[in-house]
Formats: structure tokens, C-alpha cells, sequence
């Protein structure tokens, strides 16, 4: 009975782990590469930085301009039409050039948009496979961490059958038979812990791949770490790339201040209707900006805009040094998470059984009492769950790696 409301309570508990439609590892980024919407939210942000370059570095809008002039408000003509000669319906209209240097820095600026744009997809989809492959990982190992313990709880209740025999033979005290149901409830409680586990990474899973339901399937990839490769290909980090985007949009705005110190020119007309008596007039002008308070205006601005390009410049340094230092922390992580998942392999999973082997035999003989040998038998299989978190972690780290800083990028 024991076992079968453990059972349920685990059912329970993952619902949608037990009904889930399974994912191998690159099925799960294949549709996390199709599903989610930050990924379409930033190539949205593309479209929009490519429609708005169709508009860059273009002549703006004529002016039309329509009035009255010379409209008389004193004397004897006032307030007349026709007994001013001067006065008349005026219609014309004005085209601005700006000048070919600030045009030219719009669409360059234009084009900055659009790769920082695109900068900003590659990094999000690099963190989204990133997440994805993690969460793929953790559900995969949590749940054969949970597995790891049910088969405890087989052995608990094939123990308890020979508790059952020796108390109806008298060879064990009454309060022996409590010890099974003890470990039992015990393990029990680790087994929350793990379904927790389960359920969080299935949450995860869930939030990148749009299946709520999702599961996994076959194994993870094996992937190789190789240092110099990763050290190599630093510079293409997707992350990098945004940052070299952003020196090259600070310099196009720099550029774009630059241009504000040539002069830009329009270029109006218009036609005056007059009277028929004194006959209609046309005039032509042009108007040419004069940058003559340019240590006041637009050199400030000058200074500013390079002072925001060297900003972006040493951001990529600092970002360039920042990897890279990551990189090796990760790759010690990564050797010292090798080393504990050997240890737990060759050292103490092995120690933990033959323990709880000798331990057992010793009960069986009656030179133990049941509580101590159930507890070594509960160390064996914390000891396999352990194992089974380091290989976990060890498997985190070469994908953290791989998908971060080499060669698995989207």
C-alpha cells in the first residue's frame, strides 16, 4: 500500500512529464529555433532597421507655401484686394538639400541599425539554444536521478518480506519492522525533491520549445572541449560582433555631428497672383545654411559623438577581455567537475556499494542491526544520484562551452 500511494503521489506530481511528447537533444533546438518569440521579436527589430535604411540619406519632403502678401490694413486702401498693386495670392514651394556628407552619413548610420539589429538576433538566438540545450540536460539527468531512487524503493520493499520472516521467527526485535517504512518515508521525501527537479527543468523546456508538455528523448550529444579552437574563435562571438555593430554605429553618428558643420541649401519659388491690372510675379530664391558659431554648436556635439565612439571601442576591449577570462573560469569548472565525476565513478559509488554489500551480508548473518545496514544502503544510492548530478554538471559544461564560445552557434 505503501508503494502504490508513493506512486500515485509522483504521478501527481509530473502529469505532464509522464504524458510528454518526447524531444531528442537536437530535436528540442530545432523548435525552440521556430517557437520562440524572442527570436521573432528581434528579427522583427531587423525588418523594421531595414525599412527605415529605404528612408536614409533622402532629400526630405518639398514645402508648400501658400499666403497673401502686401494685404493693405491702413490707409485709403485698406483692407482691399485690388487698390494695392502690390498686394496677391501667393503659392509656392521649397526644396531643402542637405548637404551630400550628412546624407551619406544618414545611410551609413542607416546600415549601423541594421547590424546592430542583426547583432542582437545572433545573440539571442545563441542564448536561447543555450538555455534550451541546458534545460534539455537537466530534465534528461533529473529524471534518471529520480529513476536512481525508485529502484531503492524496489529493494526497500524486497527487504521488508525478510523483515516479515524474521520477526514471525523471532530472530528480530518488534521494532525492526519500522525500519523499512522509515527509510521509506526518507527517501520519500528526496524523491520531492527530485520530482521538483524534474518539473522545473521541464518548466524550462517548456518555455523555449512552446510545448508544454515537452519531454526527452535518447541521450545528450558528447561534445569535445578544445581550448586553443575556442581561444581562436573569440573574436566571432556573437556577442563581440554586437559590440563591433555598436563602435560602428557610434562612428557613423560621430560622423553624422561631422556633417553638421557644412552648410546645407534651399531652394524656393513661388508665383503671386496679382490684380489683372498690374500683372502677376513670380520670384526664385536659395537659402544656404552658415555653421558660423560652430565652436558653440555643432563642435560640442563633435566631441560628444567621438567621445561616445572611443566609449564603444573600449567597450569591445573590456568585452573582449571579459570572454576570454570567462572562458577559462569555465574551463576550470569544467576540469574540476571532470575530476569529482571521476572520483564518484572509480572511488566512491564503488565504496558505497561494497559497503552496503558487506553491511547487508552482515544483517543477513545477524551481526548488524537492520537500521544500520538500511542506512548504508541509503548511502549507495545517494552516492549513484551524486554521480549522476556530476555527470550532469560536467555535461552543463561542455555545452556552456561549446554553445558559448565555439563552434555550436546559430
Amino acid at each position: 500500500k505503501m508503494r502504490i500511494f508513493l506512486g500515485a503521489g509522483l504521478v501527481l506530481a509530473l502529469p505532464a512529464a509522464l504524458h510528454a511528447e518526447p524531444l531528442t537533444f537536437d530535436a528540442a533546438l530545432e523548435r525552440t529555433a521556430r517557437e520562440a518569440p524572442s527570436l521573432k521579436a528581434s528579427a522583427s527589430g531587423i525588418d523594421a532597421a531595414r525599412s527605415s535604411a529605404i528612408a536614409a540619406g533622402r532629400l526630405p519632403d518639398p514645402t508648400i507655401n501658400i499666403g497673401i502678401d502686401n494685404f493693405p490694413v491702413s490707409g485709403p486702401p485698406a483692407l482691399s484686394f485690388t487698390r494695392e498693386s502690390m498686394t496677391m495670392a501667393r503659392i509656392g514651394l521649397e526644396q531643402a538639400f542637405p548637404n551630400p556628407a550628412k546624407r551619406r552619413a544618414e545611410r551609413t548610420r542607416a546600415q549601423a541599425g541594421i547590424s546592430v539589429a542583426e547583432a542582437g538576433l545572433a545573440v539571442e538566438a545563441q542564448n536561447v539554444r543555450l538555455e534550451t540545450a541546458l534545460a534539455w540536460v537537466d530534465l534528461y539527468y533529473a529524471k534518471r536521478r529520480l529513476a536512481q531512487l525508485q529502484l531503492l524503493d524496489q529493494s526497500l520493499g524486497d527487504l521488508q518480506a525478510t523483515v516479515s520472516a524474521r520477526l514471525a521467527s523471532g530472530s528480530a526485535r518488534p521494532s525492526a519492522a519500522l525500519e523499512p517504512d522509515q527509510l521509506r518515508a526518507a527517501v520519500a521525501d528526496r524523491r520531492s525533491e527530485l520530482a521538483a527537479d524534474v518539473a522545473k527543468a521541464q518548466a524550462r523546456l517548456a518555455r523555449f520549445t512552446g510545448d508544454p508538455q515537452a519531454d526527452v528523448s535518447g541521450d545528450p550529444p558528447i561534445l569535445e572541449v578544445d581550448r586553443a579552437q575556442l581561444v581562436a574563435g573569440l573574436a566571432l562571438l556573437p556577442s563581440l560582433q554586437a559590440l563591433d555593430a555598436g563602435v560602428s554605429a557610434a562612428d557613423a553618428e560621430t560622423e553624422l555631428a561631422r556633417a553638421d558643420k557644412r552648410p546645407n541649401w534651399r531652394v524656393n519659388t513661388s508665383y503671386g497672383r496679382r490684380d489683372p491690372a498690374y500683372g502677376d510675379m513670380v520670384s526664385v530664391g536659395v537659402s544656404i545654411d552658415l555653421p558660423l558659431f560652430a565652436k558653440r554648436r555643432q563642435d560640442p556635439m563633435i566631441a560628444a559623438r567621438a567621445s561616445e565612439a572611443e566609449r564603444a571601442r573600449l567597450l569591445r576591449t573590456a568585452g573582449e577581455r571579459e570572454f576570454a577570462a570567462a572562458l577559462d573560469g569555465d574551463l576550470a569548472d569544467h576540469a574540476m567537475h571532470h575530476q569529482r565525476l571521476m572520483n564518484a565513478r572509480n572511488t566512491l559509488v564503488p565504496l558505497a556499494k561494497r559497503r552496503a554489500e558487506l553491511d547487508m551480508a552482515s544483517y543477513a548473518a545477524g551481526k548488524l542491526d537492520l537500521g544500520s545496514a538500511l542506512l548504508s544502503t541509503l548511502a549507495f544510492a545517494e552516492a549513484e544520484v551524486d554521480a549522476l548530478a556530476r555527470e550532469a554538471d560536467v555535461a552543463r559544461d561542455a555545452i556552456r562551452i561549446n554553445f558559448t564560445y565555439g563552434e555550436m552557434r546559430p
